[in-house]
């Protein structure tokens, strides 16, 4: 019997149709892992569904009930994840984000498992002030206290991470999309890209290969808080449109767009990640196969 076999283990993916979530369950089943994928749709796509991976529909507050087996460990990638867009919605953010993973940790309790939270960066934006900007943000930075929390009181094993702004293949444009993608079909279209005033707002961009290795190493070794995942450099949102060239529509200041954040990965580097991907070469190579 092989290692891999040997060290097969039962995943849950919440957002596992999603795309971070169906990254994630590529790879954890070719490491040959059993994997089960929760999916409310709402984002995620059935076109991302994979060989290999057992798919449930229902939301993150069913859980208990949608997922009777105990999975070894608990990715919760299932939540809403747009800033701006969330000011719009934030009963839609509330239910999916606070009252979704308060399914989670229930769920977590109740199974033991090991959980891997998927926070967000932006509660460590303009000094700490970027948790409080929008319904997204202050749902995202609750529920890293929540699952801490739930870790001391029922002694649970946990991981949080942070992403920073994720690109890569099988990104989404429109309302929810995310600015590399909606930026490379106007680029394709002949369309202007569109830059939110002022354009100095930095980003550090992650390449999803990257946020994949961190996340399946924190879910191996990571143990506790502060496991940020995100690329060393930062880009300016105006520098990005013209990494990508074209013709650049600046547009009027939204409320919700943090202006910088803070990266720390230090915890992610010392169990075994590193950065192995860069913006400008993503950028140039997806021009070149237009």
């Amino acid at each position: 019997m092989s290692d891999m076999v040997d060290d097969q283990k039962l995943m849950l993916v919440t957002g596992g149709a999603g795309f971070i979530g169906s990254h994630l369950c590529a790879r954890l089943v070719a490491d040959g892992h059993v994997v089960i994928s929760l999916d409310n749709y709402f984002t995620g796509s059935r076109e991302n569904h994979l060989q290999g991976v057992e798919y449930r529909e229902g939301h993150t507050k069913d859980l208990l009930s949608l997922v009777p087996e105990r999975p070894d460990v608990i990715f919760h990638l299932g939540e809403y994840s747009r800033v701006e867009r969330s000011l719009a919605e934030p009963a839609l953010v509330l239910d999916l984000n606070a009252i979704g993973t308060e399914g989670v940790v229930e769920f977590w309790r109740a199974r033991g498992s090991k959980l891997v939270y998927a926070g967000s960066s932006t509660k460590f934006a303009d000094g700490g002030l970027g948790r409080d900007q929008s319904p997204y943000a202050w749902t995202k930075a609750t529920n890293t206290e929540l699952v801490r929390n739930y870790a001391q009181w029922y002694d649970l094993p946990f991981a949080i991470t942070y992403f920073y702004n994720v690109y890569g293949p099988g990104e989404r444009a429109g309302v929810y999309g995310t600015v590399i993608e909606i930026f490379r079909q106007n680029r394709l279209a002949g369309k202007p890209l569109t830059v939110n005033a002022p354009g100095t707002q930095r980003r550090n961009f992650t390449h999803v290969d990257d946020i994949i290795d961190g996340l399946v190493l924190v879910g191996e070794k990571g143990d506790g808080d502060e496991f940020g995942l995100g690329a060393k450099e930062s880009f300016s949102i105006l520098e990005v449109a013209k990494l990508f060239g074209g013709d650049v529509q600046m547009m009027p200041e939204v409320k919700g767009n943090r202006m910088d954040g803070r990266i720390d990965t230090t915890k992610s580097e010392a169990i075994g990640w590193q950065q192995q991907h860069a913006l400008p070469a993503y950028i140039r190579e997806v021009l070149s196969h237009a």
